[in-house]
């Protein structure tokens, strides 16, 4: 442990850059709390942690320290699906309205499972105000969906589904397998293999998890980055996240969270298990995650293999931004940076303020990281991407 930066764990000989970026983070007072974990195949080679559970620093952040970690969880509901597709027999590219009625309406008829994957389906946000509590049922919020017209012509286009997302994809768990992405993470991914991770976190789980609390370095430039080119993406997405009729405002401020005392520190929210933005995990049970999705644990590697091959690459219609998706997992693009020896074998997803999980086919590598001080970013951010460079700078 440093005195600097309370940092705990250990590194694998030759993986000591990472503790020394990790350090740094908390030096240059990017960090409340944070951890990192590092698999080599099997091996785990970084397992660190430090700083503070809490705002006040009352509570410091332990080894088994759980943390909210918004949009990683995706990927969970994207395996989830396709474990359930691969087992049931069921093939994605088939019509959605096949497996369920009604979601034909309004011209949705040739969506297909794929495109819930894929942020192609056309629905980034609901038409409508939906409360947290609403937000709880998966089968209302699925309803809500089947009954509203594309944004877009479904597989013509792509565009983040920020909170959707997971009433979509998780529709294929649901319906095809009968339970709930977090009932069926917990029974058939999490569990089995022994991995801190909860879509939907137990009460005793959100008692001891890290609190989430805003910590951007730095004043805001999103009014002089808004002022931009008009062809410039980032500024075009910094004007739509100030336009409240933006599908970038309708697609992250629906569930409004402001409504909630708390945000998502509130037990309930943590409990409801969004399927989009529901994860409430250990640096090591993410990362954990990714090492047994890489290995053949949770699909088998010829499903796994096609999940991650880009369906969708290009300009995105909410963030504006360059993206690229699999099948639920973001590949490199510019909402996903990576490094280059990254550009092949990488795939994963990033949260909203900083965390990020991911792994590499080629180079046999799983990488977890939360952190409860959220930055600004939307996507990713310096603290995950030092860190990522910091493990395959490693590898050489």
């Amino acid at each position: 442990m440093t005195e600097e930066s309370g940092v705990q764990g250990a590194c694998a000989p030759g993986f000591e850059r990472v503790r020394t970026v990790f350090e740094n983070n908390f030096a240059r007072g990017l960090e409340v709390g944070a951890a990192v974990s590092v698999y080599v195949g099997d091996e785990q080679v970084v397992e660190l942690w430090g700083g503070w559970a809490d705002r006040r620093a009352e509570r410091p952040w332990r080894r088994d320290t759980p943390c909210f970690a918004f949009s990683c969880t995706k990927a969970v509901t994207a395996a989830a699906a396709l474990r359930v597709a691969e087992r049931g027999g069921h093939d994605l590219t088939e019509p959605v309205a096949s497996w369920w009625p009604g979601y034909d309406a309004h011209g949705k008829g040739k969506t297909t499972g794929e495109h819930l994957l894929s942020h192609q389906a056309g629905l980034p946000a609901f038409d409508t105000p939906v409360g947290a509590e609403e937000a709880a049922d998966p089968a209302a919020m699925a309803e809500l969906l089947a009954g509203q017209a594309p944004a877009w012509e479904p597989g013509t286009a792509h565009g983040y589904h920020a909170f959707t997302y997971g009433w979509l994809a998780g529709e294929i768990v649901r319906r095809l397998d009968g339970r709930a992405v977090g009932a069926y993470t917990a029974d058939e991914i999490a569990g089995p293999l022994g991995l801190d991770m909860w879509v939907g976190a137990p009460p005793e789980v959100a008692e001891r998890a890290a609190r989430l609390t805003r910590h951007a370095a730095g004043p805001s430039r999103s009014a002089d980055i808004a002022d931009g080119p008009s062809d410039d993406p980032i500024a075009q997405m910094a004007r739509a996240a100030r336009d409240p009729e933006s599908l970038y405002s309708r697609s992250f401020r629906n569930p409004d969270m402001t409504a909630v005392r708390g945000g998502f520190n509130d037990p309930g929210v943590m409990a409801a298990g969004w399927p989009a933005a529901g994860l409430t995990t250990t640096a090591t049970g993410l990362a954990g995650f990714y090492r047994d999705l890489a290995a053949g644990r949770i699909v088998s590697p010829d499903t796994l293999r096609a999940a991650v091959v880009p369906r969708v690459s290009g300009p995105d219609r909410v963030l504006h931004l360059t993206s690229s998706f699999g099948l639920g997992f973001m590949r490199p693009s510019l909402v996903f940076a990576l490094p280059r020896a990254a550009q092949e074998g990488a795939f994963g997803h990033t949260g909203s303020g900083g965390s990020i999980g991911l792994a590499d086919l080629d180079h046999g590598i799983s990488i977890g990281y939360v952190m409860n001080g959220l930055g600004a970013e939307l996507s990713g951010g310096m603290r995950s991407m030092r860190l990522v460079k910091a493990v395959y700078d490693s590898l050489r």
